[in-house]
């Protein structure tokens, strides 16, 4: 039968909570995951997100195909933190890209990776609202800075400026689909921008689409 789908493969342990679809463009299953999520998959499927300022990086071990993508708000946590996001551990650690970071690493490898085979790319980082500070850049700062303490080299990436961007990433190839949003309608990306900025200057105080580039 012409254009049927596959069945829909079973999330590893722990992803149950992640939004999947099926994309008809990419003729394949896909995971949306939004900020503070992260997703890895062993089954060939595409993991989508959008980022403004947060940062996402798409890990994989390049000879088993295992690999998946974080996306994070803020580089870390301080004391002050919970007052803004909440109380619980698990909904907070994944925001920020100190914990964002392990989790992901550390997943691919129960998951047979090697660390010797990982392969990186990071994309985002955009100064969305201009009248703010830039969180983009903090976290462009975090994730190469962690990259180096962890001698992991990035194989390709795309951030800052002042775009966001569509993020479509396939861990068993590596390919990397990004479209830049110069023009940005969705209301709640401004809105989630606008509570990033929030956290960050709590956290001081207490201490047009273009076409899509393949990576």
């Amino acid at each position: 039968m012409l254009n049927s789908r596959p069945p829909e493969p079973k999330p590893l342990p722990g992803f149950e909570h992640v939004v999947r679809y099926w994309d008809g463009v990419h003729n394949t299953w896909a995971a949306k995951i939004l900020p503070g999520e992260f997703y890895v998959s062993t089954q060939g499927e595409m993991i989508a997100t959008v980022l403004g300022s947060c940062v996402s990086a798409c890990i994989r071990d390049k000879v088993m195909g295992i690999g998946g993508m974080n996306h994070f708000m803020l580089p870390e946590p301080n004391d002050h933190s919970s007052e803004l996001w909440g109380t619980n551990p698990a909904a907070q650690e994944s925001r920020y890209g100190n914990w964002a970071m392990e989790y992901l690493i550390n997943e691919i490898l129960k998951r047979g990776g090697r660390r010797e085979n990982l392969e990186v790319k990071i994309f985002g980082g955009g100064q969305m609202i201009a009248s703010m500070s830039d969180i983009g850049q903090r976290n462009i700062l975090f994730v190469y800075s962690y990259l180096q303490s962890e001698n992991l080299a990035i194989a390709s990436s795309d951030v800052g400026d002042v775009y966001a961007r569509k993020v479509l990433y396939f861990p068993d190839t590596g390919a990397v689909k990004m479209r830049r949003i110069s023009n940005v309608k969705n209301d709640t990306l401004v809105k989630r921008e606008t509570k990033y900025h929030e956290q960050v200057n709590f956290e001081d105080k207490a201490q047009g689409d273009s076409g899509i580039d393949l990576f």
